[in-house]
């Protein structure tokens, strides 16, 4: 594989055969590099690309803002939702599908927020 970040110890070929050799092998590179990007670009649409995260505290009488919603969407506002509710007693976290940006489940307004923090991102 052509390493770009190696400083080349021959930077001008000494005759035609040899620049050649070099465009030939650089060809080659191109090929393999178009190819995984292609392979890239195919799944790239699964991929999270957008991230909303909301803090909160939802027992006003007591602690700061430990809790948190985040939600993890994809280039159709797919993928889901991760609640966390952190209180005296425990913690409970909760995660619910995002379908183009709907949930089946009830939603939060803090859940809500993390969804169109993420849609802009």
């Amino acid at each position: 594989m052509f390493n770009f970040s190696k400083k080349q110890t021959k930077q001008v070929p000494e005759n035609l055969e040899e620049a050649l050799m070099i465009f030939k092998n650089l060809e080659e590179e191109i090929k393999k590099l178009s190819a995984r990007l292609e392979k890239f670009e195919k799944a790239e649409p699964r991929f999270f690309q957008k991230m909303g995260l909301i803090r909160f505290n939802p027992f006003k009488e007591m602690g700061g803002d430990q809790s948190f919603s985040l939600a993890l969407l994809d280039k159709e506002n797919s993928g889901f939702i991760l609640t966390s509710l952190s209180g005296r007693q425990g913690n409970r976290i909760f995660a619910k599908p995002l379908i183009k940006g709907i949930s089946s489940y009830q939603l939060s307004e803090e859940e809500k927020q993390a969804i169109e923090q993420a849609k802009i991102f």
